[in-house]
Formats: structure tokens, sequence, C-alpha cells
């Protein structure tokens, strides 16, 4: 709104993958009153789940003219796309807005704050949720609806927001090791998808088992160093989780590479290599999928030609 004050109960979703249109529709459903701010407007947004297929009536906003202030803004771009949302920012946040960075990687609050004005409340968020854009505002949810903030006052309000939707919606005091944890996972399952094309059952073939415990070695060791508590069961318990899901489940990085979007390869593995140089621990094998990955970065199922 003009004045600078924000509409009570108001969410603000920006970006429109499958991340932001699925929490855009679990808002809606639940009576939040909620806009989608988008790169390239679409008619409609549907979302297919466990449910069905159901149109999801949100409001859809291509121009950051056409909003205003509002309680609530959920940052759901890619996070090498981060300062890109400052023209929604700048519209978005006012005085009493809080704004909640659901991105992959660590420091994701780090990475909006510069574009932020100071003093706005930023709260990093770590989702388990494997869903895929299949087209402009068609979304299919293939599992999990799950999310972690850090522990105070803004993530149980933040954990009220999602009252009454699937999301459950956990504070945890140690961030640091929960977003490493997620990060352990990411490594892993969004590369080797993306590099071999490939969705989740792949994790039952035991020579990518024995490449996954390796990669996962490696970031444990460079976790640790940075601060959180991780341990070999955290590796076992995410190989077993992948060796046990079915059906066309994948990874985010999987689903950009098939549509020929830019991979996000230089915030999950890159991050791994750049802390592990920080303090001189050794990771060969996540260089050498960091290379791959950069490689094959933006072009799709093309490659050269």
């Amino acid at each position: 709104m003009a004045d600078g004050t924000s509409r009570a109960g108001s969410v603000a979703v920006i970006g429109s993958g499958g991340i932001g249109g699925y929490l855009a529709g679990a808002l809606e459903r639940v009576g939040r009153d909620v806009t989608l701010c988008v790169r390239t407007p679409f008619d409609r947004l549907v979302v297919t789940d466990a449910a069905g297929e159901r149109e999801v009536p949100v409001r859809v906003v291509a121009d950051p003219a056409e909003v205003g202030p509002v309680d609530w803004v959920l940052v759901t771009t890619k996070a090498q796309d981060t300062a890109g949302a400052e023209p929604w920012f700048r519209r978005l946040v006012g005085p009493r807005t809080r704004v909640v960075v659901v991105q992959n990687g660590v420091g994701q609050a780090e990475r909006a704050r510069p574009h932020l004005a100071a003093g706005t409340v930023v709260l990093p968020a770590i989702i388990y949720c494997s869903v895929e854009r299949t087209a402009p505002g068609r979304i299919t949810h293939h599992g999990s609806t799950k999310m972690t903030v850090p522990a105070g006052p803004d993530g149980a309000a933040f954990a009220e927001l999602f009252a009454g939707t699937p999301f459950e919606i956990t504070q945890e005091a140690d961030f640091v090791t929960v977003a490493w944890r997620k990060l352990l996972s990411n490594a892993v399952v969004n590369p080797i998808t993306a590099l071999t094309l490939r969705r989740i059952a792949i994790f039952n073939d035991p020579a990518i088992q024995d490449l996954a415990r390796g990669l996962m070695d490696e970031v444990i060791r460079v976790a640790n160093a940075e601060g959180a508590r991780l341990t070999g069961e955290d590796a076992t318990r995410i190989l077993e989780g992948y060796r046990r899901m079915t059906g066309d489940g994948g990874s985010s990085m999987l689903y950009d590479r098939l549509a020929g979007r830019p991979l996000e390869h230089a915030h999950l593995t890159g991050a791994v290599v750049e802390a592990a140089g920080r303090h001189g621990i050794d990771v060969p094998l996540n260089r050498a999928i960091l290379a791959l990955a950069g490689a094959v970065s933006g072009r799709g199922l093309a490659g050269d030609r």
C-alpha cells in the first residue's frame, strides 16, 4: 500500500518455482491473503498433490509497482537470484514486515540482508519439500512438507502463519547444524540426479551409494569445522531415506536442468568447497562434482552442439 502500512495477515511469495507456488497454495488454502510475485506473468496457479489437482486463486503480480507492504515476505528464488528480488523488497517491506528466506544452501539471511533496509527482521528457513514446476503456473508436489526456522518469537510467529497447512514447522536453537544437515543432503541428491539425468531411484545403485557416502564424508568434515554437529549417522539416515523413496521424485537441480535453467551448484557444492578452503580441508570429490555441474549449468539437455 502506498502509505507504507501492511495489510493484516498478508503474505507475499517472491518466486514462482515449485517451492514458491506450493507455499502460496498452502497459505491460500487456510485463508491467508497471498500475493505471488513473479518475473514472468501467467494466468493461473494450479497445484497437483495427493489430494488431486486444484486451481489456487492467488493474486499473481509481475510488476513491483503494483504491490505494497505486507506482513510476511517469503523469498523462494534460487540462491543466485536473491539480489534480483531487491525491487520487490523496496515495495513489499515495511517497518513491521518479516522476511523469511526459504532457500537451499547456508547463509540464507546473510544473502538477503544487503538488499534490505537496516533493521528488517530476516529469518532463514530450511525446507524439505519435493515439488516440481512442470510449466508456468503448474506445480506438482511429490512428497514431504517440513520447514525449520530458528527458535524464538519470529520463528513461533512463522509457525503460527502456517497453522492448518500441510507444513510441519520446527523451531531449532542450533540452526547452523540444521542448515548444514540439509546441505549434506543437497550436496549429494541435487548434483547426482542433475548430472545423471536420473530421479531418486538412482540411489539404489551400489556405486552411486558409495559416491554419495564419499561426498557426505567430505561435507561432514567441513560442516563441523563451520560449527555444525554432524556425524556419519546423519549421512546414513539420509541415504536410507533416498533408498526408501519411490515414484518420480527428483531434486530441484534435476528439474532445473531438465527445464534448461541455470543450476544452483555454486550455492550447494560450491558452498562446501568454499568453506573447505577456509579451513584447509581437502574435498576432491566435491571439487569434481562442482566442476561437472559448472560445465553443464544453464545448458539443459542441449549441451554442446
